[in-house]
């Protein structure tokens, strides 16, 4: 007869929350960045509307496939490995974008910054989403989309001045140094916490994806809003340099100043967003309020920009950011709150296909509406839809 039975040992303690944000958090401002840098340097490098949206196109359109596999490859490889393959793709797209404004160039750039921009969303999800409590999530995740404001905003202040006393392209340069010097960090932080996130992951392509949004209504209506959300964002960060310089008449330096406004905006909202969903309102209901809000500034800035002066015109670019900018952490936690038991991967990455559809679409829509008007009508265009989203999610009760 046993005497005793023999007692279980409990669980591993979970490794501490803090570095894994910062390490994730850091991993967004590196990839965003990259991505924005041309928008940056397009007046110096000579990048028309048409040669940044190749880009942007590009990028986006391999990131929307990436996408779909950052959650799987999380779980076969670790979050942190894939944080890795991401910075040394931020690096590779640099070296392309050195090689000057020709459609090649950006090309090559824009499928390397799609490897980065696709996977890192949906494996960071993957490990903060283990890591954090359900009523912490939208602060969290809020947090770690700041990093997307903090690369822009980097991007918008240093990178003009760069350009102005030395070879633009040196920009570039910098960035992708600083990529491949975040890839040994990432690999110290891979042995604490990759573990937490492998598993036996099934393949989870485009099929499986539209399945999960067919199956679930309340996911696809998220997918939905994300298109016009997405390319509402796309609009401030990737074009409004190029805006700013050929409508608004601004200089290149000027315009920068504007955008990092837009940028502090965004860098703001995320933070600020992040505690009004945690604390006085349903996460869902606020991101429809800033559907509404985004087509505002939007609409605001298509109509009365080159009339602003540049104090209006910075106030606007900020709340502009506030909204098209600070919606993201708290879609994000939703995300994570209406995924299936362990699928916040894989969900994340099948909602963000609506994401990174808009910001395909956004920049063939800015120029087509360009090539017939000016850029101006196609901010006026963009923010209609996005306030067409904020209503449709208004009447949504899950």
């Amino acid at each position: 007869m046993v005497a005793e039975t023999e007692a279980f040992p409990p669980p591993p303690a979970l490794p501490p929350l803090l570095p894994a944000l910062i390490g994730m958090t850091g991993l967004q401002a590196l990839v965003a960045l990259a991505l924005f840098a041309p928008g940056v340097l397009a007046p110096r490098m000579g990048i028309d509307p048409a040669g940044l949206g190749l880009f942007t196109t590009t990028g986006f359109a391999v990131g929307m496939a990436a996408s779909l596999c950052g959650g799987v490859l999380a779980g076969r490889l670790g979050s942190f490995r894939v944080a890795s393959f991401c910075a040394v793709a931020v690096a590779a797209a640099m070296l392309f974008a050195t090689l000057g404004s020709g459609a090649a160039a950006l090309l090559a750039a824009g499928i390397a910054i799609g490897l980065a921009c696709g996977p890192e969303t949906p494996a960071s999800a993957t490990i903060l989403g283990r890591l954090v409590r359900e009523a912490d999530r939208p602060m969290v995740f809020s947090v770690r989309q700041t990093g997307n404001q903090i690369g822009a905003m980097a991007g918008s202040l240093v990178l003009p001045v760069l350009a102005a006393v030395t070879d633009p392209r040196a920009g570039y340069v910098a960035i992708a140094a600083l990529a491949l010097a975040c890839v040994p960090v990432f690999e110290r932080l891979r042995p604490a916490y990759d573990p937490l996130t492998r598993s036996a992951a099934a393949g989870f392509g485009l099929g499986a994806a539209m399945r999960l949004l067919r199956d679930d209504a309340a996911l696809r209506r998220m997918a939905l809003a994300a298109f016009p959300y997405s390319a509402s964002q796309l609009t401030l960060n990737g074009f409004f340099v190029v805006f700013a310089v050929t409508e608004l008449g601004l200089g290149h330096v000027t315009a920068g100043l504007a955008l990092a406004a837009g940028q502090a905006g965004g860098l703001a909202g995320r933070l600020g967003w992040g505690v009004v969903a945690s604390r006085w309102m349903a996460p869902r209901r606020l991101v429809a309020l800033l559907g509404l809000g985004m087509a505002a500034a939007s609409v605001l800035l298509g109509l009365a920009g080159a009339a602003l002066p540049f104090p209006l015109l910075a106030v606007t670019t900020f709340l502009f950011g506030l909204t098209a900018s600070g919606w993201n952490g708290v879609f994000l936690a939703e995300i994570a709150r209406l995924a299936p038991l362990g699928r916040i991967g894989e969900a994340t990455g099948a909602v963000m296909v609506g994401g990174f559809a808009g910001l395909i679409a956004g920049p063939i829509l800015l120029v087509a509406v360009a090539a017939l008007s000016d850029l101006a009508t196609g901010y006026v265009v963009v923010g209609l839809l996005a306030a067409l989203a904020g209503l449709s999610l208004l009447g949504d009760k899950r």
